[in-house]
């Protein structure tokens, strides 16, 4: 049995058998052999070459690129060198074929990608294509698509990429446990919009475990074990329905509004980052979309979105919500998301580079085809649109001349759109909380990115768990910028939200009360916790929690203090 403690990002608990999946999804047992089995893992390998050789030999064609492609190919699966790295390591480590294979050829495409050189970077993606060629030959039944899993499984994986995540079924995907990762990551995400326990942060976790071990992932504790005793099996399903009676306790309450104690009524949103989970939100108890990410359909799909394929997706939510508001966010691409023909540009500092509403801009007809059904869908319901990470006035202007083209082009096209669409901004970095005052006047509304904001204010890398210590929202910097945010848009008299993962947080429900939102906008699982604790509590209480965090100068002082004030409301759920 080995416990291994990282950072908890979903909460609930599974207990299931363990898939181990690489960066491509597929299943590769990490094993050590006897020295006696060296040869016929050695013997594996060679016939694993022969034959991916023999495959792509037949595949050949005489069609161009795609023949010079396959050539490539044969000349990597032809090296000496490389059968010799891989039977070396399997003599020197004692370790399978798959895992002698998969190291050597990421070895070999971890160098490439480093490459300054566009074209020899991108040679990295056909190394990973013979490693997966290879693979399939050593591993035959057993290399098992993650999107078409038959049976309940714990995933984990070094690292869970958006793109991966989006394939995720979550009727089988019952746990996450990922080395790399933090509270905000992507992955971490949509594990909480899907409801999936998970924990990241776990270092080298995935050499620990091999497919079909028994593992638990304890997303609300923050812990992960593996191949635990029996003890340790009943201790934690008797921790797993202690949970499930809290989550039916928490349903029951889905019909009531999330009014405090003293009456104030608070508007509660979600987030979510497909269609299918709009009625989610719904279940739970939501009253709109405040968030709607649209990434997944640049990031699921090999070809690039049509105007259709957006207006499909919009339309199909509307149906769920009619005249419910639904925020749809424009595309935030760049940064660890890149679209298909963008996704091999290199920046050295990609948070800091070409994303979001920067990669919008650059990108005008990919922008203009996203508006265009926005505001298509805008005749269907009550449709909002917000611009993500806009960090100064400039931008602000030149992505509202985009959108009013894009009008004129729907009024000579005499499609309908709601012309007085609300238009909004996520509130993101610490520029755009400066001059927050100003931004205001030429926008409806803002939406409080406290993810986001939280990595720019405090220069920390929130998918990166070698720092994630340093990174909280409830740092003193980030809630004096959140406060003046609040307060410029109570001066403006324009709307505000927070829609960051602190609306999800139970710990800061009273603090953000307390600092004056009225509106929350978060994963749509933790609706009914954050009602509860909402209906629980008055606003006089919350001013006073929000009056003494502000106070403290210390984030970890700040952190206790506000989680001993949510558990003195809802004690069950810590």
């Amino acid at each position: 049995m080995e416990i291994r403690k990282g950072i908890a990002v979903s909460p609930g608990i599974g207990i299931y058998k363990c898939l181990v999946i690489d960066a491509e999804d597929y299943r590769i047992p990490r094993r050590s052999i006897k020295s006696s089995q060296r040869m016929i893992e050695v013997q594996r390998a060679r016939n694993a070459f022969k034959s991916a050789i023999a495959e792509l030999t037949s595949m050949q064609t005489d069609q161009g690129k795609i023949k010079d492609i396959f050539a490539v190919h044969l000349r990597f699966l032809h090296d000496r060198s490389l059968r010799k790295r891989v039977t070396d390591l399997i003599h020197g480590d004692s370790v399978t074929a798959e895992y002698a294979v998969s190291t050597t050829l990421r070895e070999i495409a971890s160098h490439f990608s480093r490459v300054k050189d566009a074209y020899i970077s991108e040679r990295a993606a056909d190394i990973y294509d013979i490693e997966r060629r290879v693979l399939r030959q050593l591993l035959g039944s057993k290399c098992e698509d993650v999107q078409h899993l038959s049976e309940e499984v714990i995933i984990v994986a070094r690292e869970l990429s958006p793109t991966q995540t989006a394939g995720f079924d979550k009727n089988y995907v019952k746990g996450l446990a990922a080395d790399v990762g933090g509270r905000t990551s992507h992955a971490a995400i949509v594990a909480r919009s899907l409801g999936i326990p998970a924990v990241v942060g776990l270092e080298d976790f995935t050499e620990s475990v091999a497919g079909g071990d028994i593992v638990i992932v304890d997303g609300n504790r923050g812990i992960v074990i593996a191949n635990p005793d029996e003890q340790t099996i009943k201790q934690y399903e008797s921790y797993q329905q202690d949970f499930k009676q809290l989550e039916q306790k928490l349903g029951e309450i889905k019909e009531k509004p999330a009014v405090t104690r003293d009456g104030v009524r608070i508007t509660m949103l979600g987030n979510i980052e497909f269609p299918d989970e709009a009625g989610l939100i719904l279940e739970k108890g939501g009253e709109g979309i405040g968030l709607y990410r649209t990434e997944f359909l640049y990031l699921g799909s090999e070809e690039e979105p049509t105007e259709e394929d957006h207006y499909k997706a919009y339309a199909e939510t509307l149906k769920v919500f009619q005249n419910r508001p639904v925020i749809i966010r424009t595309m935030d691409l760049g940064a660890d998301k890149y679209t298909q023909n963008k996704r091999f540009v290199r920046e050295p500092n990609p948070f800091l580079g070409l994303r979001s509403i920067r990669f919008c801009l650059r990108n005008l007809t990919l922008f203009r085809t996203q508006l265009k059904a926005i505001l298509r869908a805008s005749a269907l319901g009550d449709v909002k649109v917000m611009f993500p990470l806009v960090t100064n006035i400039q931008e602000l202007m030149q992505t509202k001349m985009i959108l009013h083209d894009v009008m004129e082009d729907l009024d000579d096209e005499n499609i309908p759109y709601d012309p007085n669409i609300d238009i909004g901004i996520m509130i993101e970095t610490p520029s755009a909380a400066l001059m927050a005052a100003t931004l205001a006047r030429d926008v409806n509304f803002f939406s409080i990115g406290t993810n986001d904001l939280t990595m720019y204010t405090l220069a920390v890398d929130r998918g990166n768990e070698m720092v994630s210590t340093l990174y909280s929202s409830v740092d003193p910097a980030v809630l004096r910028l959140i406060r003046t945010v609040i307060q410029d848009a109570h001066k403006s008299q324009i709307d505000l939200s927070i829609c960051g993962e602190a609306a999800s947080e139970p710990e800061q429900v009273m603090l953000m009360l307390g600092l004056g939102v009225r509106k929350l906008s978060l994963a749509p699982p933790m609706i009914p916790e954050i009602k509860q604790i909402i209906r629980s509590v008055t606003i006089e209480e919350c001013n006073s929690v929000a009056r003494k965090a502000l106070g403290m100068n210390s984030e970890r002082q700040i952190a206790t203090y506000l989680r001993n004030a949510a558990r003195g409301v809802l004690p069950e759920a810590f």
